[in-house]
């Protein structure tokens, strides 16, 4: 068994601590990781058919995982209504220790997890579908469905792009669309221009209904979905340049993205508990002084 096979194996067995998930995939900077033997936390998102159950279960035999004063006030139910009503529908478990590894583990239920992926309505689990995962259990084939979500992302790329780009270019754009909300992200600008109206109205067609919708009303549109239910394409929201398009799509993620990082930054807040939430925190704004340095 070579280093890749040992790796999965390794990154699979810990789904036998926890109850059976119909999805399972890691993210995060662990991929891509050139120190295997690094302390690095490793990002799983399990998805499930009903979160409360599944808490449920998950509480008798990890309740060690969860803050304790939602275990003792509400338990499973508690923890579900909070992710479901102040956060993004995902509920994260961070910093767990398990075979000498430190894990953090966002657990969310299939329906949501697809309505996100096709729709981008929280733009939250679809913007980390957007970059290189390892999918470990895929019982309802999200694989062919994510092709949805990353086509949609290539063509808010190519909308974002000036005419000449690289591939790195374009990877890094798409990687960075579901960053558009973060503060660190606010000061780019991208000067685009106009590379002709057909192309901009087709890369438009292809962004998910949702954003469509956002867009229209923003440029005054206000019945952008038709009797059929259908939302208007490029041609129908009437952008007169490429440029307009992309700023207008651009608003639209950028406060979609806000929003759904602002809820979930609080609902974290009140699930980790106090302790843990200060040291995610930290962790996060190390990560972000480094890249700056770096730049």
């Amino acid at each position: 068994m070579d280093n890749k096979d040992t790796a999965h194996s390794h990154l699979l067995s810990f789904l036998n601590a926890i109850p059976p998930v119909d999805f399972c995939c890691v993210y995060g900077s662990t991929l891509h990781s050139t120190d295997p033997g690094k302390s690095t936390m490793v990002d799983y998102i399990l998805g499930v058919s009903d979160p409360l159950q599944w808490h449920s279960e998950n509480l008798k035999m990890n309740a060690d995982h969860y803050a304790s004063w939602m275990v003792l006030l509400g338990g499973a139910k508690l923890i579900t209504n909070i992710a479901d009503k102040l956060g993004v529908g995902v509920h994260f478990n961070p910093y767990v220790t398990w075979n000498d590894k430190m894990l953090k583990y966002g657990v969310v239920r299939m329906h949501d997890l697809i309505q996100d992926i096709l729709n981008w309505e929280r733009f939250y689990l679809s913007g980390r579908l957007q970059k290189p995962v390892n999918m470990l259990v895929d019982n309802l084939d999200i694989e062919t469905i994510n092709s949805v979500n990353l086509r949609a992302a290539m063509s808010a790329a190519l909308l974002l792009l000036p005419p000449k780009f690289t591939e790195e270019d374009l990877y890094a754009k798409i990687c960075s669309l579901s960053y558009m909300g973060d503060v660190r992200m606010l000061f780019a600008e991208d000067r685009n221009k106009d590379c002709g109206l057909p192309v901009t109205h087709s890369h438009i067609s292809f962004l998910p209904p949702t954003v469509r919708s956002q867009m229209g009303m923003k440029i005054g549109k206000k019945k952008v979905i038709s009797e059929s239910g259908k939302v208007g394409n490029g041609n129908e929201l009437g952008f007169g340049s490429r440029e307009e398009a992309a700023k207008c799509m651009q608003k639209a993620l950028r406060r979609t993205v806000m929003v759904s990082s602002a809820r979930q930054a609080v609902s974290g807040l009140l699930t980790v508990g106090g302790v843990k939430a200060a040291r995610y925190l930290t962790s996060k704004m190390c990560k972000a002084w480094r890249s700056w340095t770096r730049t």
